[in-house]
């Protein structure tokens, strides 16, 4: 009991924010900014796990980055369409007699990233890169969702350097300390509240959510996408509690009896579409052949057949282009050697007519 009350009293009675200037780097004219930083850490991280996953399926790096090149600024575009359209129209439309924003549409570093929307979007982009690279985007999506998951709970981060996206007022021990001068400190309330950390509850459970799909995935061997469907499941989940907390503002959507955030909608559908998603799959497509990796006609068999056949038919085209300059040469050659060979009985004829003539002088 000692012991734990000593450890009670070394613990900090809640978790601190940044100083603001903590928030960006400024290199000479270059700004560097700390949620800009978190996130390509959490794109990082994904690529790197991605790429073990990958490669173990029979793909490889060079893959994963012809997919990575439309997947990333896919996901940035919808992240970033998804904030300004979904989450807060009014601050950058002006809608309501605001304000509008529009410069800082574009300004993604200082926040602003709708995973939902990053998700929808870079699926798109993943679609064309599985394409351009031959791999069906189910193998695709099935090895990447574990990662996708870790980067998410980096990006998480970025939240905690610009203090936004935290919950409601609490008196926990891990409350999280807001500046009260910051724009997003809510009015009204005193200068000591503390707040839920709803970055760090989301960030936990992303991690946790990579180990779970991993051990999943080891134990039954998830293909045809539902590793993905069981991404959607569990981020929903977590997603629907942490918007409980959230204090940023969101349009409130009522059916029936229930009001809640937008994103609380979206996420319960997220979790609806997955669970339908994860018994179709399951249930219809588990029992047929095994999921191939290739799309069809990409194999690296059918592949390298087809570029021995190209091999082949370039050489024997060779074969006869170089016969047929060969038999016109020699074709010409013959033409310049017989017309000498056709004057020679001439002069042989002529000088046997002037021998008599001679002869009979």
């Amino acid at each position: 009991m000692a012991l734990a009350a000593q450890l009670a009293l070394a613990l900090p009675a809640s978790i601190p924010s940044p100083p603001p200037e903590f928030s960006k780097i400024s290199i000479g004219p270059l700004t560097i900014h700390a949620y800009a930083l978190c996130i390509l850490a959490g794109i990082l991280i994904a690529l790197w796990l991605t790429n073990k996953r990958l490669t173990a399926r029979g793909g490889n790096s060079d893959m994963l980055w012809d997919i990575a090149i439309w997947t990333i600024p896919f996901g940035i575009i919808g992240g970033r369409l998804y904030h300004v359209l979904i989450t807060d129209p009014m601050y950058y439309f002006g809608i309501g007699e605001q304000q509008a924003h529009l410069a800082e549409i574009p300004q993604i570093w200082l926040g602003g990233l709708g995973i939902m929307g990053a998700v929808s979007l870079g699926a798109l982009g993943a679609w064309i890169g599985c394409r351009k690279s031959g791999i069906r985007l189910s193998a695709f999506v099935d090895a990447a969702v574990p990662g996708l998951l870790l980067a998410q709970a980096a990006g998480r981060w970025g939240n905690w350097f610009n203090q936004e996206l935290f919950g409601a007022p609490t008196t926990l021990p891990w409350g999280l300390e807001i500046d009260p001068s910051s724009y997003n400190f809510p009015a009204g309330l005193p200068a000591d509240t503390l707040f839920h950390p709803t970055f760090l509850y989301e960030s936990l459970w992303n991690i946790l959510g990579a180990i779970v799909l991993i051990g999943l995935d080891k134990k039954f061997k998830l293909r045809r996408g539902a590793l993905f469907c069981c991404y959607m499941i569990w981020y929903g989940i977590g997603r629907t509690f942490t918007e409980s907390l959230r204090l940023d503002p969101a349009e409130i959507i009522a059916i029936g009896p229930l009001a809640l955030r937008v994103h609380q909608w979206l996420a319960i559908g997220i979790v609806i579409a997955g669970v339908i998603a994860l018994v179709f799959v399951l249930g219809k497509l588990r029992g047929q052949q095994a999921d191939p990796f290739y799309l069809p006609g990409k194999e690296p068999a059918v592949l390298a057949a087809a570029a021995e056949a190209t091999e082949a038919t370039e050489a024997t085209e060779a074969t006869e282009a170089t016969e047929a300059t060969e038999a016109t040469e020699a074709g010409k050659a013959s033409k310049v050697g017989e017309a000498p060979a056709s004057n020679a009985p001439q002069k042989t004829q002529a000088r046997s007519t002037s021998e008599p003539d001679a002869e009979g002088n």
